[in-house]
């Protein structure tokens, strides 16, 4: 999926929307522990495009064992000091990097969930702008005193 394309007509959402299929290399497994995972009793939920009924993909169907593990994970990571110990500058430049990955996929991410919710894809594209500048602006915080 290439970060530059810019899709302007309903032609080009719907041909970029061809190519956010599970065979094109779209994940729909749980990312818990550092790794993408199926659910733990393998379960999947159908997803579903509420505007043409048309299912999308089976993704991981999480429940609450699923979260326990999750939990578990992120705290031994908090715990591990992998991020606490970061330097800021290093964490700052993360977030930046996270950042600016979200806005070169924006279109994609925005398809995503317009697909998935029905929502208009100029809304998901506002949505997903503010997102992308509370990133930032954390990512700024990380190295100023304010007091």
């Amino acid at each position: 999926m290439s970060p530059t394309r810019h899709p302007t007509t309903r032609e080009e959402w719907q041909a970029l929307a061809a190519e956010l299929t599970v065979e094109q290399g779209l994940e729909t497994r749980a990312y818990i522990d550092d790794a993408f995972v199926d659910a733990a009793d393998g379960a999947t939920l159908t997803t579903v495009n509420p505007a043409t009924g048309e299912a999308l993909a089976e993704v991981a169907s999480c429940d609450a064992a699923d979260a326990e593990v999750a939990v578990a994970a992120a705290r031994a990571a908090v715990d591990g000091g992998a991020w606490s110990r970061l330097a800021p500058g290093r964490r700052k430049a993360v977030l930046l990097k996270l950042a600016d990955l979200m806005a070169a996929h924006k279109h994609e991410l925005a398809l995503l969930d317009t697909l998935d919710m029905g929502k208009p894809v100029t809304s998901a594209l506002g949505d997903l702008a503010g997102a992308i500048g509370c990133l930032r602006y954390q990512a700024e915080c990380i190295d100023k005193l304010y007091g």
